[in-house]
């Protein structure tokens, strides 16, 4: 009975005086739940996790509450947005032990405020029964066709960070002096413009019900549909659409906000999501590849295409240009202006 009583006192201190740790992500995170739990009873750190939104929205959370932070720890702001996060002042640096075991390409800040987590592809995605009759676009300017046009959903940059990452690809494709003849050209031809990629994807694409075949999403999506088919595809309904520099390498991050008053448990909470456990979870839960070097990938990613010339833009050049480059997408796309009339005000 004494034996017993004292588990219960210990186990109730320690729920009583246990440190509490408020993570801000996107609404796009998922992990374990039985991991979670496991990081939580071996340090006795309880994890909240609260949603801000699309990753420009949850950065943008984080900027306005600077100086009294919301949560301790920001997971899901990408490399468009990494200027925007550095640049605000709310991170605070840290070098993780387990930063030595991640892929040296993703280490995009050398100051170590902002640390590299995950990869992926944002790519055009096809629904392969609508293409029997019809063949596929063979380049990227030939999206504009109203035949094609007319059939591609898309994101809004301004409030999709895969929207924000298919404007630049088209940016990086076409050039300042062409990317807006293209966005022009595909709003003359009919594409059709979602708030966010669930909308585009669940709504609007074909294989839930939508009437437009092509969609910005993800490398990995095909993959997904068959993880999520529970054997009723075993070749994924829908393919990638991997024309030239149309994908773009999407790259997220975590980082711990300036301010938090449990430094430590940030720090133990950043080592443990880069540890390998964590690492081989991701591709299963948020359907994106580690960064770190030894975790292995899900079987089912073999229908997850790599391709072979994704748009790769400096994340200096996206600071300097993304604002402007999201107020002329919204005046040529949303309001009809004139690509050269855009350009004139540019001048």
């Amino acid at each position: 009975m004494l034996r017993t009583l004292l588990l219960a006192l210990t186990l109730f201190l320690g729920t009583a005086f246990a440190t509490e740790l408020t993570v801000l992500t996107h609404s796009s995170f998922s992990l374990d739940e039985a991991l979670i739990q496991q990081f939580q009873e071996e340090t006795g750190i309880q994890v909240r996790f609260i949603e801000g939104g699309d990753a420009g929205e949850t950065l943008n959370k984080a900027i306005l509450s600077k100086g009294a932070p919301i949560a301790d720890v920001i997971y899901g702001f990408d490399n468009t947005f990494l200027s925007r996060a550095l640049e605000a002042g709310i991170l605070e640096p840290y070098v993780s032990p387990e930063i030595r075991n991640l892929k040296s390409e993703f280490l995009l800040d050398p100051t170590f405020h902002a640390i590299p987590t995950d990869f992926g592809y944002v790519a055009l995605n096809y629904d392969k029964a609508a293409f029997d009759a019809l063949p596929l676009p063979q380049r990227f300017e030939d999206l504009t066709r109203p035949e094609y046009a007319s059939r591609l959903v898309v994101e809004n940059p301004a409030t999709s960070s895969p929207g924000l990452a298919f404007l630049i690809a088209t940016v990086a494709a076409f050039g300042e002096d062409g990317y807006l003849d293209f966005w022009a050209g595909l709003r003359d031809g009919g594409v059709k413009v979602a708030q966010g990629w669930s909308e585009a994807y669940f709504s609007a694409f074909t294989p839930y019900g939508g009437d437009r075949p092509l969609v910005v999403s993800y490398t990995t999506s095909p993959a997904a549909e068959v993880y999520f088919s529970e054997g009723r595809y075993t070749t994924p309904p829908t393919g990638n659409l991997l024309l030239p520099k149309s994908s773009f390498l999407q790259v997220e991050f975590i980082g711990i906000l300036k301010g938090t008053k449990n430094r430590e448990a940030a720090e133990r909470f950043i080592d443990w999501f880069l540890s390998k456990p964590v690492q081989e979870n991701i591709p299963t839960e948020m359907f994106v590849y580690p960064v770190r070097r030894d975790a292995e990938l899900p079987e089912f990613f073999r229908w997850a295409d790599v391709p072979l010339e994704p748009a790769r833009v400096d994340p200096e050049v996206i600071a300097q240009n993304r604002e402007r480059w999201i107020r002329e997408w919204t005046q040529v796309v949303l309001r009809g202006a004139s690509p050269d009339e855009v350009e004139a005000a540019r001048r």
